[in-house]
């Protein structure tokens, strides 16, 4: 689990008499080149967090059966393992819901990026159901990303690093300052994600600006670091680079990694998307890939073949992409390959640790994440739209197994108009419920365990 997501929960415990009577749940324990970006206007004192080899997380105990709305179309259409039960949170939200945030008002917040809106969702009166889906902040450009950070919400537009904050107490969040503009343009994948490292340090993905080519901008397919007021940490990679794109790369090879966050020794791990063009099984989708700063993770170059665990000591290295020469004095052998993979065009998005999760012990230490699921492949090898769960054992994924499906249309592609969903970001709540964002249904699920 990411820190930032450790401290949103230390902020949240004020709620906990509040959610233990509502929810039934309780908690223990030299100047830029033409074209590129300019250093802010606003200047933002940093706040650094010492780095910690391992983060203490919170454990939830289910004390009461917890709250459960009446049946609806989620529980009809929506697979879900036995002893669990899911239901809708929010419906009709127009935009292309993405990802989520927990405030410390305990309220939910999402980013509907194609509208260019954060809106909260509260559910005042416990009832497992939104009471209204409110607009917090407006005129965004392609805002995805975005979590809570020192008393500010911290949201990754296409080209920008913004923070905002209601400081009138009005419920709108008037108060926009600029954090960083030093990231790429958005073409080809646009959205941008961030995080909170466990050194206090902000960490920002950006996607290729194509399916395979070597890209003239650093920035893209990788994941930068800054200082939380938008500079650049001096122990960065390339922090003194005369190229002053180059100065926030912190880890590069990234096609498309959507989402990222820690495990509780501190490493980051990341999910990559995948290029096209090889087919319906080729490259694999690499589903956690332990991210090393100062390293190319393979793209365009190379990929982890084979799917599943990759495992000491017959650890599967990278391979070469056929349609990309090596660069000279690079070879495969010098990425990093993934951890686990599995099947091509799987599309993975958010993703979040179980362990805030009221669910069975045997659930708290995984990591579950959205599979968008295909559009480009054949329709006999079409990749589901489903939550996937992916066990983890002695800090190592073992295997995985669909944990919430049934989104996708009979005999269509997750793509196609007819699917109800597309799940795109799972998330934990303070109430130990897993929330799941759907980007094609416009809608909020929240999913709960309820015993046999």
């Amino acid at each position: 689990m990411a820190f930032a997501q450790y401290t949103r929960w230390i902020r949240l415990t004020f709620l906990g008499g509040i959610l233990s009577a509502c929810l039934g749940i309780s908690q223990t324990a030299t100047s830029p080149p033409s074209g590129i970006p300019s250093t802010p206007t606003t200047s933002v004192e940093a706040t650094t967090v010492p780095p910690s080899p391992t983060l203490f997380l919170p454990v939830i105990t289910r004390t009461a059966r917890p709250v459960l709305p009446p049946p609806d179309e989620a529980t009809r259409r929506l697979t879900v393992p036995p002893g669990f039960a899911i239901r809708i949170f929010a419906e009709g939200i127009e935009g292309k819901a993405r990802f989520m945030a927990f405030g410390p008002d305990g309220a939910l917040y999402l980013t509907l990026m194609n509208a260019g809106r954060i809106v909260r969702l509260p559910d005042r009166n416990g009832d497992g159901r939104a009471d209204q889906v409110e607009v917090v902040a407006e005129g965004l450009s392609l805002p995805h990303g975005i979590e809570w950070h020192d008393g500010w919400l911290y949201v990754a537009e296409g080209d920008r690093i913004e923070r905002l904050q209601d400081r009138d107490g009005d419920g709108r969040m008037e108060i926009r300052e600029l954090v960083t503009n030093n990231l790429p343009s958005p073409q080809g994948h646009v959205s941008r994600t961030l995080h909170f490292g466990p050194d206090g340090k902000l960490y920002v993905s950006a996607g290729s600006s194509c399916n395979i080519c070597e890209e003239d901008d650093p920035r893209r397919a990788a994941i930068l670091r800054f200082n939380p007021d938008g500079t650049i940490p001096p122990d960065n990679p390339f922090a003194s680079d005369p190229d002053p794109r180059r100065r926030p790369l912190w880890a590069w090879g990234l096609r498309n990694s959507v989402d990222f966050l820690w495990t509780p020794e501190g490493q980051m791990w990341a999910n990559h998307n995948g290029s096209d063009g090889l087919g319906d099984d080729l490259p694999p989708e690499e589903i956690v890939i332990a991210v090393q700063g100062g390293r190319s993770h393979g793209w365009p170059y190379c990929y982890t073949p084979g799917l599943g665990p990759n495992l000491p000591p017959n650890q599967r290295a990278e391979t070469q992409d056929p349609r990309m020469p090596l660069p000279p004095g690079f070879t495969c052998a010098e990425a990093v390959p993934a951890l686990f993979t599995d099947l091509a065009h799987s599309a993975p998005l958010g993703m979040d640790w179980g362990t805030q999760a009221a669910f069975p012990p045997e659930y708290r230490d995984d990591l579950f994440i959205a599979y968008h699921g295909s559009w480009n492949t054949s329709l006999q090898n079409a990749r589901d739209c489903k939550v996937q769960r992916i066990v983890v054992e002695n800090g190592r994924p073992v295997r995985s197994e669909d944990f919430v499906s049934g989104w996708r249309a009979p005999g269509k592609m997750c793509g196609d108009p007819a699917t109800w969903g597309r799940p795109a970001d799972v998330l934990f709540g303070p109430d130990g419920a897993m929330y799941i964002s759907d980007d094609h249904g416009g809608r909020v699920y929240r999913m709960i365990y309820v015993g046999p």
